[in-house]
């Protein structure tokens, strides 16, 4: 059945209209939407409408390869699933399914801080995984999750440093979605509109691994999702500052990325302090709106921190744009919603679906650029047509 449906998607942005249909609308609003009028949201992905490709003709691309190296490790795509918290409460141990499917395919998939699932759990379904901490201005609980996620056997560890405070997430409150989780009558309603994902990932998830709790946010467990008091997990980061991403360069061994950059002088000092890369990112247009497409300022941070991986996340729904985010010189991208989407809908089967077209536009429109490889991607292969 999941694979039936699955087969319907012909491109990412299909996963979301059948997510719409499974998912309780607070649910899917959560998923979905972003902050206030949406407008970082939306830019997101219209900067990509804004270059148009030159293609080359009369070249041999029949070893064209989509294989991208970073941190020493390679992938059979440039490309990787992005953090996306509360994944388990959209897909039945949605982290789990996305984590798996990213293996199969030979791509990196990032943990979420704010997730439901042990990240002890998920890296033992793939050593590979990376993990993506939330981290509050104090040194003694930033050092235990450092050290837990060492414990756990991660090699990446991404600090997002976009989340000072909580954002003003109005479409959550219009669409019925609350931190904690409240019960009502219009969130049962819900339920029983859609039974499919009220059996088979709610109350499934309910009966097999009871109340689900923020699992990784620090050391030790987090409230439960229905726990008045679960705001206490996503405050106090407001005093998180540059001598905490040194505290944590000097105690975390392993590769270490700085999520959530949007401004070159940035990038350049999270260079300065040892960090391996950053992520371009405006987090998906949840947190300050009207912040500009990662895609607008990815030129001039690619130019301020030239010797770390530079990568970016946000607005990614086609192969295209992969393309144009490595050719403005991105290493590597992440994608988010989409994957989520196709999680809901169709579980393992919809992200191995998703991940699939995804690679198949890319290596199709590579040859139809007239690039054999990813690094001929480069800034000469586009042309500004809008904006």
């Amino acid at each position: 059945m999941s694979s039936r449906i699955a087969q319907r998607a012909l491109c990412l942005d299909d996963f979301e209209v059948m997510s719409r249909r499974h998912l309780p609308r607070p649910i899917f609003g959560y998923v979905a939407g972003a902050t206030e009028r949406n407008a970082a949201l939306a830019d997101s992905a219209r900067a990509f409408t804004e270059y148009g490709f030159v293609p080359r003709v009369l070249r041999d691309v029949s070893k064209r390869s989509t294989k991208a190296t970073i941190f020493n490790r390679e992938w059979a795509a440039p490309f990787g699933i992005a953090p996306m918290g509360l994944s388990a409460l959209a897909a039945y141990r949605g982290d789990i399914v996305l984590t798996e499917a990213a293996k199969a395919a030979n791509v990196p998939m990032i943990l979420s801080g704010s997730s439901l699932i042990r990240m002890e759990e998920v890296i033992a379904a793939n050593p590979d995984t990376w993990f993506q901490a939330y981290l509050p201005g104090d040194a003694t609980r930033v050092e235990a999750l450092v050290d837990r996620v060492a414990a756990a056997g991660f090699g990446t560890l991404l600090l997002t440093v976009d989340t000072a405070v909580l954002p003003n997430r109005e479409n959550n409150v219009r669409n019925g979605f609350s931190t904690p989780l409240r019960p009502s009558l219009r969130l049962a309603l819900d339920g029983i509109t859609h039974p499919m994902w009220s059996l088979n990932t709610f109350l499934k998830t309910w009966r097999l691994h009871g109340m689900p709790h923020f699992e990784n946010s620090f050391a030790e467990r987090g409230a439960p999702i229905l726990a008045s008091n679960v705001l206490r997990d996503f405050t106090a980061r407001d005093h998180l500052n540059w001598e905490h991403l040194a505290l944590i360069r000097r105690r975390w061994p392993g590769w270490l990325i700085v999520k959530g950059v949007m401004h070159p002088e940035d990038a350049a000092r999270a260079a300065a302090e040892g960090a391996d890369g950053v992520i371009v990112s405006n987090h998906g247009g949840r947190q300050l709106d009207g912040t500009s497409a990662p895609l607008r300022v990815l030129p001039e941070i690619r130019a301020a921190a030239p010797n770390i991986t530079v990568m970016l996340d946000g607005g990614i729904r086609r192969g295209t744009d992969v393309m144009k985010a490595l050719a403005l010189g991105a290493d590597f991208v992440f994608v988010g919603r989409p994957m989520l989407h196709a999680a809901a809908v169709a579980g393992r089967e919809g992200v191995d679906r998703a991940i699939s077209l995804l690679l198949g536009e890319l290596e199709r429109n590579m040859a139809l650029l007239g690039v054999n490889s990813l690094a001929e991607l480069t800034p000469e292969c586009l042309i500004r047509v809008g904006g």
